[in-house]
């Protein structure tokens, strides 16, 4: 059916550029709002109308004429209406919508797939400092950032994934000054304990398997405690790697991988920092000013000027942020998506200046961002808001276990990343029809089920004659598997990964809906052959768009 939609349209263009020269470059179909109305619908008419200067609804039917003249349309069109002002709407024979299944079965886990478009794409996220567990936040991060990834690579992109780990700076060394007060016996609470020191169990457990000399490992680095509690350096950097190994557990169980760990500290000694200062410095694009080192930003759109170097001589934030995206541009990543909390909405306006200022060649609105809220989580109809582990948050790993990986993952992604989210625990541990991630990994065990009590091979129905596939809900959730290709495309485009979460839920719908309305095991050879290679299209489907978010399709449930 795709192969077919392409043809229409393009005898779409061609009756348009016949019409007008150089119309049928905005040739497009639409899908009806009410599905009534038609498969596929056009606003040629009316978009012609004014420069032909034409009556929009004479144009449609001008072009309705045209059109079924046409041998691709007379072969796949049944009828094409006129609706109001000028809409063109298209009515396919059955036999065109069958023709999914055919292509859904023959391409299997590529189906929605396009070619490699030779492209390099870096999406960064997570980049949790390495202070404490990652928490709910983190996760929404990662789920984003993973399925991004798996989009853009639907697309045909060579795709990187990214940690950037700010390991330098004041954070760090608050790190470790927590675990050495740990390690000397004070706790929170403690009239020696500062308010900006990490209360979470999690230090004290760091502490102790400091003065115990244990041996860390984490995914760039293992470190071997001394075991000396004035051995602040080395404390810092056991609470470092401790803390890193966590994190990597942390990513093991929600089935994230990296490409690369970047470290923060690496661009201060590989001297990137100082050079990027330098390139600002020599294009012109700072001064001084009150002891300090600024950044013109406001020659690139910021609201005002930034200080890069305060009067200490330590640089600012973003003077790093620069110098990494830099580095991503050096290393070919034409393309860079970063997945943030909103509270780094102000780092952009200057990063992309300090960008721009460098004169490296790298174009306006480099870097793209993602910017998400953060999660609340509700379980037993109350808020939850700490980890006895963490000591100020949910940890995702709390997460994990209460529900599982797949619900974790489905629900972060359900809704648009800057709109707030409350996780349901209760919600999503049930197994019912309101739980959106069981309603769909449901529907694709239900397929296997009917594929297991049939027992042929399901190659088989690739050739299975479909004739038989003309009812209304055969047909509905045809038309709805062969939105998935462009489904892909347009969440990719639109860095929109919830718009798969919908449309796996609409396709579940349509599957549960079709189940009900005919039996697909029946006595008749012909028309049994034909709903299982439906369903087994479905069920394809179903699991290739799982798969981009990272969530699994269970046979059984």
């Amino acid at each position: 059916m795709l192969k077919i939609k392409q043809e229409l349209l393009d005898g779409l263009a061609a009756e348009l550029d016949t019409l007008l020269s150089g119309a049928g470059a905005r040739a497009a179909f639409e899908s009806p709002k009410v599905a009534a109305h038609g498969d596929f619908a056009s606003t040629a008419a009316m978009q012609l109308a004014k420069p032909l200067k034409l009556n929009p609804r004479q144009l449609a039917d001008t072009l309705r004429a045209a059109l079924l003249a046409r041998p691709e349309y007379a072969q796949w069109v049944s009828d094409i209406d006129i609706a109001g002002p000028g809409f063109i709407n298209i009515r396919l024979r059955p036999a065109a919508k069958q023709q999914i299944v055919r292509e859904v079965l023959a391409a299997g886990a590529r189906f929605g797939i396009a070619e490699s478009n030779g492209q390099k794409l870096m999406v960064e996220f997570v980049s949790a400092n390495p202070t404490g567990p990652l928490h709910v936040g983190h996760g929404r991060q990662a789920a984003l950032g993973d399925a991004i990834c798996s989009l853009f690579q639907t697309q045909g992109w060579s795709v990187h994934r990214e940690f950037y780990y700010n390991d330098a700076g004041v954070q760090i060394a608050t790190l470790g000054t927590s675990t050495h007060l740990r390690a000397q016996g004070f706790k929170p609470g403690d009239p020696q304990w500062p308010e900006s020191a990490y209360n979470g169990d999690y230090i004290a457990d760091i502490a102790a398997d400091f003065l115990a000399k244990k041996t860390v490992k984490a995914d760039d680095r293992e470190f071997t405690a001394s075991g000396d509690i004035n051995d602040l350096d080395g404390m810092r950097q056991f609470a470092v790697a401790y803390l890193r190994h966590e994190q990597d557990l942390d990513l093991q169980a929600f089935a994230v991988k990296f490409d690369h760990y970047y470290l923060e500290s690496s661009l201060y000694t590989s001297g990137r920092v100082e050079a990027t200062v330098q390139k600002l410095i020599d294009a012109g694009k700072t001064y001084e000013q009150d002891g300090a080192l600024w950044l013109k930003s406001t020659d690139y759109g910021d609201d005002k000027d930034r200080v890069m170097r305060k009067s200490d001589g330590s640089f600012t934030y973003f003077v790093p942020d620069v110098a990494y995206h830099i580095s991503k541009w050096e290393r070919g990543f034409t393309k860079v998506i970063n997945i943030q909390g909103t509270d780094h909405h102000g780092t952009i306006a200057r990063v992309r200046a300090g960008l721009q200022a460098a004169n490296v060649g790298i174009p306006e609105g480099y870097p793209d961002y993602v910017l998400h809220t953060m999660v609340r989580v509700v379980k037993g109809g109350e808020e939850v808001k700490i980890s006895k582990r963490a000591g100020s948050y949910v940890t995702l790993r709390d997460l994990i276990e209460w529900t599982s990986k797949d619900a974790v993952r489905f629900f972060l992604l359900s809704r648009k990343p800057d709109t707030e989210y409350t996780f349901d625990v209760d919600l999503a541990v049930q197994k019912n029809n309101d739980n959106p991630v069981y309603y769909v990994q449901y529907a694709h065990a239900r397929i296997c089920s009917v594929l297991a009590s049939w027992g042929g091979d399901v190659a088989t129905l690739k050739d299975a004659d479909l004739s038989a596939l003309d009812s209304a809900p055969a047909q509905a959730l045809m038309l709805l598997l062969a939105k998935y290709p462009a489904m892909l495309s347009d969440a990719a485009r639109d860095l929109a990964p919830h718009d798969v979460t919908f449309y796996l839920r609409e396709l579940a719908a349509s599957y549960h809906s079709y189940y009900d309305a005919e039996r697909i095991l029946v006595d008749d050879a012909v028309v049994k052959m034909a709903r299982l290679a439906l369903v087994a299209a479905t069920a394809q489907v179903l699991h290739n768009g799982l798969a981009v978010l990272g969530v699994s399709a269970p046979q059984k449930m």
